[in-house]
């Protein structure tokens, strides 16, 4: 009869050939079989925990790699893999540890400091993800992550010049050329992208979607779709068709829904945009962008609303235009604008926000055959726990002559 530790051992070898390969679902069984003969092997335990982190099976991974740091301390690839692991999972304390005792170990890569400063990040431990990244680059300078992740801190601590830096770098070692061009446009002012990256956006709010209603309405004390829709909801006008730019997670379309027939929504976000048909408010929800929502149909509306969501558009030309080609007589645009109080018509603010001018909405307005129904200035929300300042604004086609 073979001896199960032998037998253990050739599987454990052929798992190794096969992850080799790349054959990771059977190098997974073959460590699996192993185990069942001799339970509890460090050595085979870590490489499977490794394999499934390569699976990308978080969960499991961070079973079978508890197991092996509990009982060998010192296997690096597993603190390393269960790191990575609890990263995934947005377990950022647990994730840093994990890493930490790697990198201790030996895993002293560029990419996995970098790994480490995006934890702290998360943390929010500044000068520790600072560390991590000035780690990562003088290990690898060319690791243009690091760099505009370095830009990124440097511009939410307000060093300007250094994040502009730091994005310059980002660019020079081949990093995303239009993300960190926008990045690098907040921090420099002057002429700005006239839209953010549609990526960046939707990445944005894909990942925010699950805390964005709680965070934004109980920390940031946002009131923007409360206090843009209470003129409409006072005054008591029925709306049989509304559409909704930027929905999120269906704020407005809840709090028109008694004056309302159908209510369309349109959001960059996949996320936000199934969390807004789940609030039931709304007739239809599509994951889209905003502009080519309104421009797929030629059938009239009564109200376009647009709480808070123009910051992430940026130039509104074709946005009016769209808009004032879907209203019907009678019909209102109700929208926000986090206000540019520096005389520019449009800027591009370090918060990677878009900033608008009175002017210039009034501007476009008249451009686009719009008249001022009411116009005010009223906080969108809190920032560093001081009030974000907007401009809210009614406007109603103007009857052709």
């Amino acid at each position: 009869m073979t001896d199960p530790t032998e037998q253990a051992k050739a599987l454990f070898f052929e798992g190794n050939a096969l992850f080799e390969a790349g054959r990771l679902e059977d190098a997974a069984a073959q460590y699996q079989a192993a185990l069942a003969l001799v339970p509890g092997r460090p050595s085979i335990l870590a490489n499977l925990g490794v394999t499934q982190c390569r699976l990308r099976r978080w969960l499991d991974a961070v079973a079978t790699l508890n197991q092996v740091t509990e009982a060998d301390p010192t296997q690096r690839d597993a603190w390393v893999a269960l790191g990575l692991s609890h990263e995934a999972l947005s377990h950022w304390s647990e994730a840093a540890v994990a890493l930490q005792h790697g990198i201790r170990l030996g895993a002293n890569t560029g990419q996995l400091w970098l790994s480490l400063a995006m934890c702290r990040m998360r943390l929010q431990q500044p000068d520790e993800a600072l560390q991590a990244l000035d780690q990562a680059i003088a290990i690898e300078p060319t690791l243009a992550e690091a760099w505009s992740q370095r830009g990124s801190l440097m511009r939410d601590t307000g060093r300007f010049a250094e994040a502009a830096r730091s994005y310059e770098q980002a660019l020079a070692n081949g990093g995303d050329e239009t993300l960190n061009r926008f990045y690098l446009s907040s921090v420099q002012g002057g002429a700005a992208p006239a839209h953010p990256p549609a990526l960046y956006v939707e990445a944005l709010f894909d990942e925010y979607a699950d805390d964005f209603q709680s965070h934004l309405v109980e920390q940031l004390n946002y009131q923007a779709h409360n206090t843009l829709l209470a003129p409409l909801r006072a005054g008591g006008q029925r709306f049989e068709r509304v559409l909704d730019l930027g929905c999120g997670t269906g704020l407005c379309g809840r709090l028109i829904q008694a004056q309302a027939g159908a209510v369309d929504g349109v959001d960059l976000s996949s996320a936000m945009a199934a969390q807004t048909r789940a609030s039931g408010a709304y007739r239809r929800v599509v994951h889209g962008d905003l502009l080519a929502f309104l421009r797929e149909s030629t059938e009239p509306v009564d109200l376009v609303m647009a709480a808070d969501v123009f910051i992430y558009v940026g130039a509104l030309d074709a946005v009016f235009e769209a808009v004032r080609e879907r209203l019907q007589p009678g019909a209102c645009f109700a929208f926000s604008v986090e206000l540019a109080t520096d005389g520019s018509e449009l800027k591009l603010l370090p918060s990677l926000r878009y900033a608008h001018s009175p002017a210039y909405i009034d501007r476009l307005a008249a451009l686009n055959g719009f008249r001022v129904r009411q116009s005010w200035q009223a906080p969108l929300r809190e920032d560093q726990q001081k009030p974000v300042m907007g401009l809210y604004v009614l406007l109603e086609p103007v009857a052709s002559a």
